[in-house]
């Protein structure tokens, strides 16, 4: 997470994973919340990084990055969920 020490990056991915969680309605974990938020946020800093040319920074920035990287996550999972 850009801008983030570790501690910081658990606490937003935590945050974040647990938003997506309400959001999507899904029943996890507060680890498995803190691993969605943490990778949902390097996987869409990274994508953006690609396509845009920069991301948003500070905690909030990367608490919405989070947010929507962990949501496409579990989007992702429950597609893969259904098809199996």
């Amino acid at each position: 997470m850009t801008g983030l020490g570790w501690l910081a990056a658990i606490i937003v991915g935590g945050i974040a994973g647990w938003l997506a969680e309400q959001f999507m309605k899904s029943n996890m974990g507060i680890i498995m919340n803190i691993i969605l938020g943490i990778v949902g946020a390097i996987l869409l800093n990274a994508i953006l990084m690609f396509i845009v040319g920069s991301t948003l920074g500070g905690w909030i920035g990367q608490l919405i990055i989070g947010f929507i990287g962990a949501c496409i996550l579990i989007a992702i999972a429950r597609a893969f969920r259904r098809s199996a």
